[in-house]
């Protein structure tokens, strides 16, 4: 198993519930030319493919990248991470990331370049993560708490954008019009056990660490999780993203 496709059992199957928001442009016809940043495992891209779009899709994972070259043989595979693309301007007509732009180290210059790689008119659709209603990573860190096990989580840039209006005022100063951000919530319904495994068989850096720990110290951890999960087993853990649209 490689961390690409624990990362396609776990994260990919979370984030999927927005993919159908992202994609509203090339539902309807405009966008033929699709760039699908920071593609994960293809969850955009499939849908997007199964739209009729010419998808491009970059990464910055190689494991990623050979997993939708795999499944998916139509669609253009670049590896590639913002806030620099090799694409010329104006090259697409939609550009959607799914859960990237709260990872980039410089959101200004990512959506700069967004814009940059956009025709006049197309359209750009991004979604994050609302950061205190993400019980279904969050019950991770209160696990590691409840089990006294040291931990300082990664620091978050985004943290300084990730709020409605500071996502707006990032995309007007970037130069796009007609910017909305909507919240969206579902419940994230997974068995706590397999969601564990897969979490922590994806690595990355919050919780890649926890798969390093001494078994008798990560077994104490994992207790304290599925303790943790128990009350959202039946109805699945609730969670929320943003998803913002603009046009250049």
């Amino acid at each position: 198993m490689t961390n690409a496709e624990a990362y396609d059992r776990g994260f990919a199957h979370l984030s999927s519930h927005t993919v159908g928001p992202l994609l509203a442009a090339a539902r309807d016809g405009r966008a033929r030319r699709l760039l699908d940043v920071g593609c994960g495992t293809g969850v955009v891209t499939a849908a997007a493919l199964a739209l009729g779009a010419e998808v491009t899709a970059v990464d910055r994972d190689p494991a990623m990248l050979e997993l939708i070259a795999r499944r998916h043989p139509y669609a253009t595979i670049r590896e590639a991470a913002l806030p620099e693309l090799p694409f010329e301007d104006d090259r697409f007509d939609c550009v959607a990331g799914n859960f990237v732009i709260n990872h980039v180290p410089d959101a200004p210059a990512a959506l700069r370049e967004l814009r940059r790689v956009l025709r006049p008119g197309g359209a750009l659709a991004l979604s994050w993560w609302k950061s205190d209603e993400m019980t279904a990573t969050s019950v991770f860190t209160e696990a590691i708490a409840a089990a006294g096990i040291p931990y300082e989580p990664p620091a978050r840039p985004f943290s300084a954008h990730d709020t409605p209006p500071l996502f707006l005022a990032l995309l007007e100063e970037a130069g796009f019009g007609e910017a909305e951000v909507e919240a969206v919530r579902w419940r994230h319904q997974v068995d706590p056990a397999s969601w564990w495994t897969d979490v922590i068989g994806a690595g990355g850096p919050r919780f890649g660490m926890l798969g390093e720990l001494p078994p008798e110290v990560a077994g104490r951890v994992r207790a304290e999780y599925l303790r943790l999960a128990a009350p959202y087993e039946r109805e699945g853990f609730p969670v929320c993203a943003y998803l913002a649209r603009a046009v250049k």
